[in-house]
C-alpha cells in the first residue's frame, strides 16, 4: 500500500514520478493511508466533493458487474481534511491536531486510532455533507503510547484509563451530534467489533482488585476508575523460558515438529497466528501422502501451557481445503487456499520457527525454546472459540426496537449490511450471505403479513444461519469431523480419513442445496417484494434441522437437538444435566424464539453460575426438560415429572 513503486496503492494512484510518490515514508503513511472518500457521480463530477479540482481520483471497481464508470474518489487525510475541516488542521475530540507518533500531521496509524481521534473524523465528515461513514477505533486492551508494543491485563490502571477515556470520547461525539441535529430520530447508528480477544494471562498480583467500579442507580451508569490490577511482566527472553505467567504463548511449530515428530525435510510457510493457514510448497494435493504425514504430526503435537502447567494438544481443530470450503474460507484464487488451517488452542500464537520467529519457512532447529511467553501480547483472536466468535452488535435509530439487550438472536457480520438495507429502505444487485435482523426491528419492516408467516420468515432464517454460517452449529460440527479425519490413520491405512472426507463432502453437498434455495427465498421476501411461499419455507425448515441432526450426530462431540412446541409464542429453554433431580445448566439458543415451535440445540450451558459453561461429554447421558418463556408465564414439559433422556452421541 504504502509504496511509490510498481503496482503499489500510490503509484498506481497518482503515477510513480508523481510528488505524492516522492514523499518520505512517514509523510506518505499520514497523508494516504487509512482515511478514504468515496463519492457518487454527481459528486464525481466539476465541482464536486471528489472532482479533479480537489485532488479526486478514479475510485476503480473492476469486478462490479456492468461496469463501474465515473465515480471518484479522494484518498488520503491530505485531501480529505481539507474538505471537512476547512477552517483549519483537524483536531479529535479534545481539539488536538491529529498526527502520527512522530508528529507528521495526518493518520496517526492503526494504533493511533482511538475513539477521540476516530469519531472525530466521523463528526466532521458528517457535518459536510458525507452522509455514510464508517470507522475503526483502536482496541483499548493495548497501551497506545510512543514505546515498544505493550498489552494491558484486565484491571490495569492504564488500561481502564483508556476505557475512561474511551467513554468520554462517545460522550462527546453524541453530543457533538446531537448539536448538529444528527440524532437517532434520523440517523441509523450501528456499531460491532469484529471480534472478541482471548486474554492469555494469569491472576493478578493483588486478587480482589476490580479496576473500576460501577454505579448501576444511574442511567447510564457511572463507572469510576479505580482499585487497579498488577501483573508481573518480566522481560522477553527466549533463553530463560517459558517466561511469566503474562502474555501470548509462542509455540514454534517447526522446532515443535522436529522434537516431537522426527520432521525435518519439509519446506512450508506459516502465516502466524492462533489459527495458522500452512502451506506446503509446491502446493500437494489433499491426499497426498506427505500432506497426510505433515497433518497427522502437526495434530499429534503436546505443548506444556506456562499458563496453567497442563500439557494439552497444540491442535483443537484443523480444517483441509474441503473442510475450508464449507467454512467460507476458500477464495477465487487457487494460489491462497493452504494447504490446512491449524486451529490451535486459544492461548497459542503459532510461530514458523521457535523462540517466536517469524521467517515464512521454517528450518529444522529446536532452540532454545519453542514454547515461550511474550508479555507484549496478552489478547488472541481469529480462532473459533466462543470467548472470541461472541462478540456483540448495537443498533439504533428509526425503525430498530428500544428492547435492550438481546441475548437470544443468533447473528453474526453477514447480517449487519441486510439488516441496515432493511432499514434504510434501499436495494442493490448484491446478493447478501446474511439475513435481516427482524427479531429487533419494528414489526412493520417485516414483509410477510400474518403472523404465521413472520414466524415461518424467522424460522427460516435461523436454520439458514446455523446451516450457513463458519461458527454456526454446521460449520463447528464438520470442523470437528474434519479434525477426527485429519489426525487419523498412519503410513498404511488411512481409511477413516478417507471416509470423513466423503461425509464432509455429502454433508457440504447437502448443506449447499438448501441454503442456496433458503438464500434466494430470503433474498426475494427481504429486498424483491415477493411473498413467503410458507408450505416451501416450511419443508426446507424441515430439511434443514434433519441435516443439521446427522451431522452433529456425526460429529458426536457437539451436544443434542430439542424440537418442541408451545401453546403460545415465547422463549424456549432447555434445563439440562445428569439427572432429573439435577438440571443444573440452562441453554438458551432458540432458533424458534418468539414462536411456538422450538429447536434449541444444546452445547453447554448459556447461562453459567455455579456450574458454568461446561461442555457436553461425548457418550454421556443427559435429562432435560423444556420451558417457554412466554408472555403470560412459563410453560414447562418435564414429561410428567420424569424428564427426558438422551445420551451424546461419541462420534465416528
Amino acid at each position: 500500500v504504502n509504496s511509490k513503486f510498481g503496482a503499489n496503492d500510490i503509484g498506481n494512484v497518482y503515477g510513480v514520478s508523481s510528488p505524492e510518490a516522492q514523499e518520505s515514508t512517514a509523510q506518505r503513511t499520514a497523508d494516504f493511508v487509512g482515511i478514504a472518500v468515496h463519492c457518487s457521480q454527481a459528486d464525481s463530477s466539476t465541482g464536486g466533493m471528489c472532482s479533479a479540482a480537489n485532488h479526486g481520483r478514479p475510485d476503480i471497481l473492476p469486478d462490479e458487474p456492468g461496469g463501474y464508470n465515473s465515480f471518484m474518489g479522494l484518498f488520503g487525510h491530505k485531501y480529505v481534511a481539507p474538505i471537512i475541516s476547512p477552517g483549519g488542521q483537524l483536531t479529535d475530540l479534545s481539539g488536538t491536531v491529529i498526527k502520527d507518533s512522530s508528529g507528521n500531521i495526518g493518520f496517526p496509524g492503526f494504533d493511533g486510532m482511538s475513539a477521540s481521534v476516530s469519531l472525530s473524523y466521523v463528526a466532521a465528515m458528517q457535518e459536510h455533507g458525507i452522509p455514510v461513514t464508517y470507522a475503526y477505533i483502536s482496541d483499548a486492551h493495548d497501551l497506545h503510547a510512543p514505546g515498544p508494543h505493550t498489552a494491558l491485563g484486565p484491571g490495569e490502571q492504564q488500561y481502564e484509563q483508556q476505557l475512561k477515556s474511551y467513554d468520554n470520547a462517545f460522550a462527546s461525539f453524541f453530543s457533538r451530534l446531537q448539536n448538529d441535529g444528527i440524532t437517532p430520530a434520523n440517523t441509523l447508528f450501528v456499531f460491532t467489533s469484529d471480534e472478541n480477544d482471548h486474554y492469555t494471562g494469569g491472576a493478578p498480583n493483588n486478587p480482589g482488585c476490580s479496576g473500576a467500579s460501577i454505579d448501576n442507580t444511574q442511567n447510564p451508569p457511572v463507572v469510576t476508575p479505580g482499585n487497579y490490577c498488577t501483573y508481573t511482566k518480566s522481560p522477553f527472553n527466549p533463553n530463560t523460558p517459558p517466561g511469566p505467567p503474562f502474555g501470548e504463548v509462542a509455540a514454534g511449530l517447526g522446532g515443535l515438529l522436529a522434537q516431537q515428530q522426527g520432521l525435518t525435510n519439509y519446506t512450508y510457510t506459516v502465516g502466524n497466528d492462533t489459527a495458522p493457514a500452512i502451506y506446503l510448497n509446491g502446493q500437494p494435493s489433499s491426499t497426498d501422502p506427505s500432506v497426510r504425514t505433515f497433518e497427522r504430526a502437526t495434530g499429534a503435537l503436546k505443548v506444556t501451557n506456562p499458563l496453567t502447567s497442563i500439557t494439552e494438544p497444540l491442535a483443537q481443530y484443523m480444517a483441509d481445503s474441503l473442510e475450508m470450503n464449507i467454512l467460507h474460507m476458500v477464495t477465487a484464487d487457487p494460489s491462497r487456499t493452504p494447504t490446512f488451517t491449524l486451529f490451535a488452542r486459544p492461548d497459542y500464537y503459532v510461530t514458523g520457527t521457535c523462540s517466536g520467529g517469524y521467517n515464512v519457512t521454517p528450518s529444522p532447529a529446536v532452540s532454545p525454546a519453542c514454547v515461550i511467553e511474550n508479555p507484549a501480547y496478552a489478547w488472541l483472536h481469529g480462532n473459533v472459540q466462543p470467548d472470541i466468535t461472541n462478540t456483540w452488535l448495537g443498533l439504533v435509530g428509526p425503525g430498530v426496537n428500544h428492547a435492550g439487550i438481546d441475548s437470544t438472536t443468533w447473528s453474526d457480520h453477514t447480517d449487519i449490511r441486510p439488516t441496515i438495507m432493511a432499514l434504510l429502505g434501499l436495494k442493490d444487485d448484491y446478493a447478501h450471505d446474511g439475513r435481516v435482523l427482524y427479531e429487533d426491528l419494528s414489526s412493520s419492516l417485516i414483509p410477510t403479513g400474518d403472523r404465521a408467516a413472520q414466524n415461518t420468515l424467522l424460522q427460516l432464517a435461523r436454520v439458514y444461519k446455523q446451516l450457513e454460517a463458519p461458527v454456526g452449529q454446521f460449520g463447528l460440527a464438520t470442523l470437528q469431523l474434519s479434525t477426527n479425519g485429519l489426525e487419523s490413520g498412519n503410513s498404511t491405512d488411512d481409511t477413516l480419513y478417507a471416509r470423513t472426507e466423503a461425509q464432509l463432502s455429502s454433508f457440504g453437498a447437502q448443506r449447499d442445496a438448501l441454503t442456496s434455495q433458503m438464500n434466494a427465498m430470503l433474498e426475494s421476501v427481504e429486498f424483491g417484494g415477493a411473498s413467503l411461499d410458507v408450505g416451501k419455507a416450511r419443508s426446507l425448515i424441515g430439511q434443514g434441522w434433519a441435516v443439521l441432526s446427522r451431522v452433529s450426530a456425526q460429529a458426536g462431540t457437539m451436544g443434542f437437538e430439542v424440537d418442541f412446541r408451545s401453546t403460545l409464542p415465547g422463549q424456549g429453554e432447555v434445563l439440562f444435566g445428569p439427572g432429573c433431580s439435577s438440571l443444573v445448566m440452562t441453554a438458551t439458543q432458540d432458533s424458534g424464539a418468539g414462536s411456538t415451535e422450538h429447536h434449541v440445540f444444546v452445547s453447554g450451558n448459556d447461562l453459567p453460575g455455579t456450574v458454568g459453561n461446561i461442555g457436553i461429554t461425548p457418550g454421556a447421558a443427559y435429562a432435560y426438560e423444556t420451558v417457554t418463556q412466554t408472555s403470560s408465564g412459563q410453560q414447562v414439559d418435564n414429561n410428567g415429572g420424569q424428564c427426558y433422556t438422551t445420551v451424546v452421541g461419541a462420534g465416528p
